[in-house]
């Protein structure tokens, strides 16, 4: 098509704002982690045992979303690898995303790849998995690492069978030894696990604590130097988007407001990034976070999403957790599916609750008892124009709509 090729020629013919867009992407991570000091070394102090010869103590790290958890595990881990190889050590670590591989299933066939073994991804008993994990370490690693990131998403959802199983591993190596690192957002995680896995796992913690906003500055200004070419990106636009992601301490976001930013100005055929774009940018990342978290969530759980959304959009009353069972089993009902416990309920309104999707107050009605009050925290639209792209949920919606309506 003409068009196209016009418009192709036109892109290429602006320069961008970008020396380099990779600086600006999640999975970079710099070897300088500015106002995160104190975590590094604390991570490392625990994990240089394995340069001494022994096997270091389990890790759990506790932090908002956006805080340097990854960012510092995966540094400490690549600078550990690095002097592991130079003394001759052979060591090796595992990173799991929990919140991709949440099955325990799923994340025990995912530690076995990412140490070179083919499993099939269903189909092969659980002991099976682990006798060969056991001889693959076994012929080829002293020390085996492996961290569980939004380990809550795997508990959660699956149970906290693996953990117990990889706590006990050790007992059947007399090669190899295995430690875990645990990264969650959740400070109750804890509280999650069976007795016999908090026993087993006589971890060390860290603790990540929100950016303010010249931190988050300082972070922005180092990434803007090595992504954007000189002068196209303003000062002020860089302070206002550390200004904007200080509200949560968060520096992911902060980055993606930058990158967005500069997309947009490129889109414009804009020579700099200025405040205007980062706002705009600011709407966009938003939309962006919330199409993530709910496109990942369980069924159940969105269909809980669905029936909320519903009665935020008819009722005008305050919307009691009975009042979301209700509709909730009726959407069930729809695709033929029992209904579920008040219990599971709340513990699928308490997760929404962790992801910032919804918020909860509890109200007491004297001798008439106490109840739930739930509020959406997104926009209606935005949860309407998620589901509503995938066929089953939009004719659900448009059914639950007429059968809430007074």
């Amino acid at each position: 098509m003409r068009v196209l090729d016009d418009f192709f020629e036109r892109a290429l013919s602006r320069k961008s704002v970008f020396r380099d867009k990779k600086y600006l992407s999640i999975d970079y991570i710099p070897d300088e982690l500015p106002h995160r000091e104190e975590e590094i070394l604390k991570l490392a102090s625990i994990l240089v045992n394995i340069l001494r010869g022994s096997r270091p103590s389990n890790v759990f790290e506790y932090g908002p979303v956006g805080t340097g958890k990854t960012a510092v595990t995966r540094l400490v881990l690549k600078k550990l690898s690095e002097k592991a190889e130079k003394a001759g050590i052979k060591f090796r670590y595992a990173y799991i995303n929990c919140r991709f591989y949440r099955t325990n299933y799923r994340a025990l066939v995912k530690v076995a790849m990412e140490l070179g073994l083919r499993i099939p991804r269903t189909g092969l008993p659980v002991d099976v998995i682990l006798s060969l994990l056991i001889r693959k370490l076994e012929d080829n690693y002293r020390f085996f690492l492996i961290v569980f990131d939004e380990i809550d998403w795997l508990v959660k959802y699956s149970g906290d069978d693996i953990l117990y199983q990889f706590t006990r591993l050790n007992s059947e190596l007399s090669k190899s030894e295995v430690s875990l690192i645990g990264i969650t957002n959740d400070t109750r995680f804890r509280e999650y696990l069976d007795a016999r896995v908090l026993s087993s796992l006589s971890e060390e913690t860290v603790v990540f604590h929100p950016y303010n906003q010249e931190q988050l500055y300082d972070i922005l200004l180092q990434r803007a130097k090595l992504a954007f070419h000189e002068e196209t990106i303003e000062d002020e636009a860089i302070r206002y988007a550390a200004a904007l992601a200080a509200r949560d301490g968060d520096a992911r976001r902060a980055i993606d407001l930058l990158r967005v930013a500069g997309e947009i100005a490129d889109r414009n055929g804009d020579p700099k990034v200025t405040v205007e774009h980062v706002k705009r940018a600011c709407d966009e990342v938003e939309k962006n976070i919330i199409s993530e978290v709910i496109s990942i969530l369980p069924p159940n759980q969105q269909l809980l999403l669905l029936a909320i959304a519903g009665l935020s959009k008819i009722t005008r009353n305050r919307i009691t957790t009975g009042k979301v069972k209700h509709v909730f089993d009726w959407l069930l009902s729809q695709i033929g599916k029992q209904p579920i416990t008040l219990r599971r309920v709340n513990d699928y309104l308490a997760e929404l609750e962790t992801l910032g999707i919804i918020s909860s107050t509890i109200v007491s009605f004297g001798r008439h008892g106490r109840t739930r009050i739930i509020k959406l925290e997104v926009p209606i639209e935005t949860i309407e124009d998620l589901l509503s792209k995938d066929p089953l949920y939009s004719e659900l919606y448009s059914e639950l709509i007429r059968f809430i309506t007074p």
